[in-house]
């Protein structure tokens, strides 16, 4: 995610980044100004053939509905964005009650190794769930919680060999320990429920994430829109030639941009988990909760 400073209006403006749409959409911009320039000039030079086109009033009848789509698709992925950063904030608020309550139940030296395991099964969660969310393999996510942290989850921390889905067996291992706890009498049976409670937060949150991850817009309406924006880029100009001559142009390749721009944005934000410039700063997020939980249970 690009941190920026809203308030720097026109340095946004001229701002270019790996990300922006206009990079993207380059190669179909310039062929589409070609296919606007070669109908414009035919246009223009048999204009007596074209005289009854006048598709004007029929595009902007048009122009409004692609609105309204192109608002509601918007709409639609911001939603999803917007609700798993609610998720991921969620994670945060549950380490780090997990982590004080652990800490305050297993005081003294005689917890520290206790408290050392649970610092790296708790800090490794989020580590494992963004690249889970990212659809790494369940090796290749042990390998890189490693690489995160240099004391970062061991193999030994894990009672399952070779877990298919890594939070589920850090949850797991992290539920197993704390029911020993409360079998030795370390914890209480009042104590494991409100455990139980922040542990369960974590799989809500995961599956929540999973949910937005695999549930993508409808194929069909995604579909029709991208079709809706073809056929009305394609005969844009047949309705612009009278008026704008050989401003037809930039005003259709305009036109172009504006709708495939938001088109693009839509579908980067819908899907919020990965590495784009506007998908949620994941990453940071993991950062921080390790570092919360290391300073809590320390």
């Amino acid at each position: 995610m690009i941190h920026y400073n809203p308030r720097s209006w026109f340095g946004l403006i001229f701002e270019f980044h790996r990300s922006d749409t206009f990079r993207k959409m380059i190669w179909v911009l310039l062929s589409y100004a070609a296919y606007v320039t070669g109908l414009t000039w035919v246009e223009l030079e048999y204009s007596e053939y074209f005289a009854f086109l006048d598709t004007v009033v029929v595009h902007s009848l048009l122009g409004f509905i692609m609105g309204l789509l192109l608002v509601f698709r918007t709409n639609t992925g911001y939603d999803r964005w917007w609700e798993g950063r609610k998720q991921w904030g969620a994670l945060v608020n549950s380490t780090r009650h997990l982590a004080y309550q652990l800490a305050a139940l297993l005081p003294g030296e005689r917890h520290v190794e206790d408290r050392a395991a649970l610092t790296r099964l708790i800090a490794a969660y989020p580590s494992a769930l963004r690249h889970h969310l990212r659809r790494a393999e369940p090796q290749e996510i042990l390998d890189r919680i490693t690489a995160d942290s240099p004391n970062g989850l061991q193999a030994s921390d894990l009672s399952s060999n070779q877990p298919q889905h890594i939070p589920n067996a850090i949850a797991a291992e992290l539920y197993r320990r704390i029911v020993q706890w409360n079998r030795t009498g370390i914890i209480t049976g009042e104590m494991l429920i409100n455990l139980n409670a922040e542990l369960a937060r974590f799989t809500d949150i995961t599956g929540a994430c999973e949910r937005i991850l695999k549930t993508p817009i409808p194929y069909g309406y995604s579909l029709f829109i991208k079709k809706f924006i073809f056929a009305y880029t394609v005969t844009l100009p047949l309705g612009l030639v009278n008026e704008f001559s050989w401003w037809t142009i930039p005003l259709s390749t305009f036109v172009l941009y504006v709708f495939g721009s938001l088109e693009l944005l839509a579908e980067e934000v819908e899907e919020p988990f990965g590495v784009d410039a506007n998908d949620l700063p994941t990453d940071p997020l993991a950062k921080t909760m390790r570092h919360n939980v290391s300073e809590l249970l320390a």
